[in-house]
């Protein structure tokens, strides 16, 4: 209970500096992304786990009148953790896209839902795993594009890693990414729960160890090209010959975006009058 009531005031913080620093931000639901949605948070002097948050926001009348861009960005905190917000619609449309670090913020425990939405917002949840299974191609194609993309960055020198790459030669978080990915992809080809595959692992220490850059640079290459091979070629044996998308989820979903912009506006109405 202790750290379910810290992250979540973590979470409730972030949300705080949004009221305050981007006070036209109409946000309907903020939810936790990341480790600790896998039980693989760790806070120790070797490694600290950040709180990262998804953030929805809803476009006004005036917002949806005047055509402006949708609202999509990355706030950096001034303790380096990150608030992800999007316009409703491009967050569905992640959703619809299959992505898991969006996907994700469905089944976190530590979110908080603006209360006047909340019947709309608890109905996208309840339909959580529906959503996760809209598309059961592009789930796959996700999880191994995912696998690659980590891979990919595992040895890169960017700029918030430089110091990781200098002493290991690698970064250990995107090398627990690959192997998670793995785990993940064969937990859903097995039929598990959504739910269940964010926590199921084949060896949550060797993991760990992985996300610790205990291994070796020679080492962590083997295990990266080895893991994102496997996950690929999962992917190829599932895969079916054309997508098959779940048209009732994709309506109810586009059912509950128009539900909460129309209250959005019919709030804003109420309160010109």
């Amino acid at each position: 209970m202790v750290r379910y009531e810290k992250i979540l005031n973590r979470v409730r913080e972030h949300l705080n500096y949004l009221k305050e620093n981007y006070p036209s931000y109409n946000v309907v639901y903020i939810g936790l992304q990341g480790s600790q949605n896998y039980e693989l948070d760790t806070y120790t002097e070797e490694y600290m786990s950040d709180v990262d948050t998804k953030a929805i926001v809803v476009p006004s009348l005036k917002d949806i009148a005047l055509n402006r861009k949708s609202i999509s960005t990355t706030i950096v905190l001034p303790n380096n953790e990150h608030i992800d917000v999007k316009d409703i619609r491009l967050m569905l449309d992640n959703f619809k896209k299959q992505n898991i670090n969006f996907i994700e913020i469905l089944f976190t425990k530590f979110r908080i839902i603006n209360d006047k939405y909340k019947d709309l917002i608890l109905e996208l949840i309840d339909m959580k795993e529906d959503i996760a299974h809209l598309n059961e191609n592009q789930a796959l194609r996700c999880m191994s594009g995912m696998s690659m993309e980590k891979k990919k960055a595992l040895c890169h020198p960017y700029p918030t890693l430089i110091d990781k790459i200098e002493k290991y030669g690698y970064d250990g978080k995107q090398l627990h990414h690959i192997i998670r990915m793995n785990d993940f992809i064969k937990a859903y080809t097995s039929g598990k729960t959504y739910k269940e595959c964010l926590t199921t692992y084949t060896d949550k220490e060797f993991l760990m160890k992985a996300k610790l850059s205990k291994f070796t640079l020679e080492e962590a290459l083997e295990i990266a090209n080895r893991y994102d091979e496997d996950t690929k070629n999962i992917k190829d044996k599932f895969l079916k010959e054309q997508d098959e998308v779940n048209q009732e989820t994709l309506e109810k979903m586009n059912e509950i975006q128009y539900e909460i912009i129309k209250r959005t506006i019919e709030l804003e109405m109420k309160l010109e009058d």
